[in-house]
């Protein structure tokens, strides 16, 4: 079996902890492995940085941008498409220049830099209104992500960076988390929704629900025809499927994810899989949330379908996803966790949060490194990456505002 492995970054990247390298708990190479270095001790693996332009089922071949050589053709006899997702900003694609959604390591190395940035803004400022609307941070969407992030900008502001201004007080930051629905983590139980709403309140944290964003720029966003004044809003809302969809002319959900069979395949096409958060899998009559662990298990079983092929051996039965659980955290020491009727909320929750996340990352160094990051955060209360990489922060419009 030869196998090409087509990626437009070099690295692997542990998506579930881009926000803590935002909110500068982690840096990015904790988080991210070289896809060559993964995949050092199997020779039967070519890995090519490229990026993928379209697909052709029929002549079963995938169009690649070679830099510096042009556009050419490489050939498959079975096609795994595991693109992912990202932010869906509901027909309003220019917002995403201005706000942001956490999916690559540019992008949280961007939001990382504009909130010190304006806190760094913030202390040479002299005018009390203006140096509100700096030190405002506004979250759209009370997901896990958005939780999760606004529990770390909190816990950032109240001991990461205290005492290190003197004309400012960081924790008199606002930080505000606004969805549309009734409540926040419409995914979780009402009982441990309620018990991370009193938590986060209790941090300081906004919370607005039932409110939905009608308008973001520059100066803010307008929720529920009410403008409130940020230089700093952040896309934790829904998201969008990449164009896998269109590059095989298949059926696809709303949020354009590949509608595929019980077995991972493209409908007409028993040779191309589609997995992850770019495949609309059946379960239960609902498809499957975008979860890593759905990725995870999905990858796994169009490995092992393939594998089976080649070697004559009988299919697999249908994709069946093993629910391992639910899980988000919102400080160092308060987690939730919800498995069919488990429900654990607490340090207890933020222990098994702890154990998973480094279990699944890539890498012994990483697990290593994270584990230590963690540990000292926790009992010096301080997060370690609070380099400014871009340090032009005298420009307003590089932290997000006009100049």
């Amino acid at each position: 079996m030869r196998i090409t492995l087509l990626d437009r970054t070099n690295h692997h990247l542990f998506q579930p902890l881009l926000y803590q390298v935002a909110t500068c708990v982690l840096s990015a190479v904790e988080i991210a492995t070289p896809i060559r270095h993964l995949l050092r001790r199997q020779k039967n693996t070519v890995v090519e940085m490229t990026e993928v332009l379209s697909v052709d089922p029929q002549k079963r071949t995938v169009s690649v941008d070679q830099p510096g050589l042009g556009v050419r053709s490489v050939r498959y006899d079975f096609l795994v498409l595991a693109t992912g997702a990202t932010g869906s900003y509901f027909g309003h694609d220019e917002w995403a220049k201005i706000a942001p959604y956490p999916k690559t390591i540019a992008d949280v190395l961007t939001m990382r830099d504009r909130i010190l940035k304006l806190f760094e803004l913030a202390e040479i400022e002299g005018d009390p209104s203006r140096q509100q609307d700096l030190l405002t941070f506004v979250l759209v969407g009370a997901g896990p992500t958005g939780v999760e992030m606004a529990g770390a900008l909190a816990t950032m502001t109240r001991a990461t960076l205290k005492s290190e201004f003197r004309r400012i007080d960081p924790a008199s930051a606002r930080i505000i988390l606004v969805d549309a629905g009734p409540r926040i983590l419409a995914a979780y139980s009402e009982t441990l929704a309620d018990r991370t709403h009193r938590y986060l309140t209790r941090m300081g944290v906004e919370i607005r629900t039932g409110a939905r964003v009608e308008h973001v720029d520059h100066d803010g966003v307008v929720v529920n025809r009410q403008r409130v004044g940020s230089r700093c809003v952040f896309w934790t809302a829904g998201v969008h499927a990449s164009p896998a969809g269109a590059w095989l002319e298949a059926e696809t959900d709303h949020a354009g994810r590949v509608k595929v069979l019980p077995n991972l395949t493209v409908p007409g096409h028993p040779e191309i899989f589609v997995v992850g958060d770019a495949a609309s899998i059946p379960h239960d009559g609902r498809p499957l949330p975008g979860l890593a662990q759905v990725a995870i298990q999905s990858g796994h079983y169009a490995g092992q379908t393939i594998r089976r092929s080649l070697a004559g051996e009988s299919g697999l039965p249908p994709f069946r996803y093993l629910d391992k659980g639910n899980l988000a955290t919102v400080s160092p020491t308060f987690a939730i966790f919800e498995k069919g009727r488990w429900r654990l909320s607490g340090w207890l929750a933020e222990g098994v949060w702890a154990f998973v996340h480094i279990l699944y990352l890539s890498g012994f160094e990483n697990r290593l490194l994270v584990l230590i990051t963690w540990t000292w955060a926790i009992l010096a209360r301080r997060g370690g990456a609070r380099v400014i990489e871009d340090p032009s922060y005298a420009r307003l419009e590089s932290a997000g505002t006009r100049s």
